[in-house]
């Protein structure tokens, strides 16, 4: 292990600062394990000589495209870098064999175009400017040379551009591995035309990003021994299942609720909708549209994205009666019935939605009020009924509702899955999953637990590759390199997971 970089007064540092997160200056003192620096915003701070880094004054002022060139591989020297380089409109820095993209929150369609896919194909990794077109194209690559399938991770928080790079990265693979169209549509039109209706069901606003996938994807690309794409499918993970009943200001529930309240009239009419400020499931928030976007435009989208998939005009027509089902369940409200502990509907709105939600799920009436207003309990014996509080049947009212969410958004996968087919017979594979990032809410759920421990899984990964593997191959081969400290979240998965942890208990 080397030791670390010698600052002595002159040098030019970082030094952490609390509105730009880091500031560059020079060390004008040291006293002991403290230097005295003067920032380049005029401050003289004083910081342990621990906790301020060199600052590279060789680095190109436009950065580099991969930031193992950089002398010093840490936070602010990254950060730094990264901040060049996207002010270029650069989004897109290699470390090693890994991509970092930042989201440029605009749309930047001449990087994206059928010239620059034909640039990236077969060209050496790193050859050309970083791109999520060489990630693919390597993945590619590696599969068809050494007969192996691979898999390309695409992580990040919420609202760091995921699901769009994930929709990239099929682009570039059905240019690859696609074929010409001979009868019908091919198997990667229709995985590249499945994603408006995964979106539609399975994507909402959150304070940070206007289209956030609220479930992970594994999406599965089957080539054959040719190298053409010849099946695929898609694995979802982690449906966000209280979003439904439970939305903070200023984020929407998922897009398909808001989508048919703005369907044509007929449309409304015949599902009795009104606009989405009548309804609980979608009032909890004070956003009901997006800037930029027509939910009207994206129902008829949604229904042309359903026909090319191959879901029948009836069952669109189901698929939307579970839709506007939710809708009126979450507005039937529960007062005190005549027996203790009792609940009924509060009044004839109240009554209107559940028989207008009895309707539309085309189930008996008193059957459904029952199913909310009571609980059954089943003994060797009997069958013993018991009647709900208000706040019970409320909750179980939500349960409901839930539960007919996530088997509507199971069924909708598994439909476009049946659509596009599968290749028993395919050789390899490339997958890219494509799930959303840490969480952290005013009120978190077991769901916020599972997608934070599913994250760390995925950090132990990559520390794992790009840490502790290549340091420990540096060990090995003796090379004199200065050991890059990193947060190590071993701990906090063995906490989780191990015997008698959390995740053990839920188990058995």
């Amino acid at each position: 292990m080397a030791t670390p970089v010698n600052i002595i007064v002159g040098s030019h540092v970082w030094v952490e600062d609390p509105d730009e997160a880091w500031i560059d200056g020079q060390v004008t003192k040291i006293t002991g394990k403290d230097a005295q620096i003067q920032t380049t915003n005029g401050k003289t701070v004083t910081e342990k000589l621990s906790k301020i880094y060199p600052k590279d004054l060789e680095a190109p002022p436009g950065g580099v495209d991969d930031m193992t060139k950089l002398s010093y591989l840490h936070e602010p020297g990254v950060l730094q870098n990264l901040k060049t380089r996207y002010e270029l409109n650069e989004i897109y820095t290699y470390t090693g064999n890994i991509l970092i993209a930042i989201n440029p929150f605009q749309t930047l369609p001449h990087i994206y175009d059928s010239h620059m896919m034909q640039q990236y194909k077969g060209a050496p990794f790193g050859e050309l400017s970083p791109h999520v077109f060489a990630v693919a194209d390597v993945a590619y690559r590696a599969m068809i040379n050494e007969s192996k399938s691979n898999s390309i991770l695409v992580s990040g928080e919420s609202g760091a551009g995921k699901t769009e790079t994930t929709k990239m990265l099929m682009r570039y693979l059905a240019f690859l591995g696609g074929r010409v169209a001979t009868e019908g549509r091919t198997v990667e039109q229709q995985v590249l035309e499945s994603n408006p209706v995964l979106e539609a069901f399975g994507n909402a606003k959150t304070v940070r990003n206007n289209n956030s996938s609220r479930f992970g994807k594994f999406v599965e690309i089957q080539f054959d021994k040719h190298g053409r794409i010849s099946g695929a499918a898609i694995r979802t993970y982690l449906l966000e299942r209280s979003r439904v009943c439970q939305v903070s200001d200023p984020e929407r529930n998922y897009h398909c609720f808001y989508l048919l309240c703005a369907a044509p009239a007929e449309e409304v009419e015949k599902y009795k909708l009104g606009k989405p400020q009548s309804y609980h499931y979608l009032n909890q928030s004070r956003c009901y549209e997006l800037v930029g976007v027509s939910d009207a435009h994206d129902y008829l989208a949604t229904r042309r994205a359903m026909d090319i998939v191959g879901i029948s005009e009836k069952e669109q027509e189901a698929i939307f009666r579970v839709v506007a089902a939710i809708l009126h369940l979450g507005n039937i409200v529960f007062a005190k019935g005549k027996e203790v502990d009792s609940s009924v509907p509060k009044d004839d709105q109240a009554k209107f939605h559940l028989n207008t939600t009895a309707e539309l799920l085309m189930c008996d009436v008193k059957a459904l009020e029952d199913a909310l207003c009571k609980r059954v309990m089943v003994t060797p014996e009997e069958v013993i009924k018991r009647s709900l509080d208000p706040q019970s049947a409320t909750v179980s009212r939500d349960g409901l509702a839930k539960t007919l969410y996530s088997r509507l958004f199971d069924w909708l996968v598994d439909k476009i899955n049946n659509s596009i087919g599968q290749d028993p017979n395919s050789n390899f594979l490339i997958g890219v999953l494509d799930i959303y990032g840490f969480e952290s809410f005013k009120a978190n759920s077991f769901e916020q637990f599972c997608i934070n421990f599913t994250n760390e899984k995925l950090q132990q990964h990559f520390n794992q590759h790009v840490f502790k593997m290549e340091q420990e191959e540096y060990t090995k081969e003796k090379i004199n390199w200065s050991y890059i400290e990193f947060v190590d979240n071993q701990d906090v998965l063995d906490l989780i997971e191990k015997v008698r942890s959390p995740i053990d208990y839920v188990n058995h």
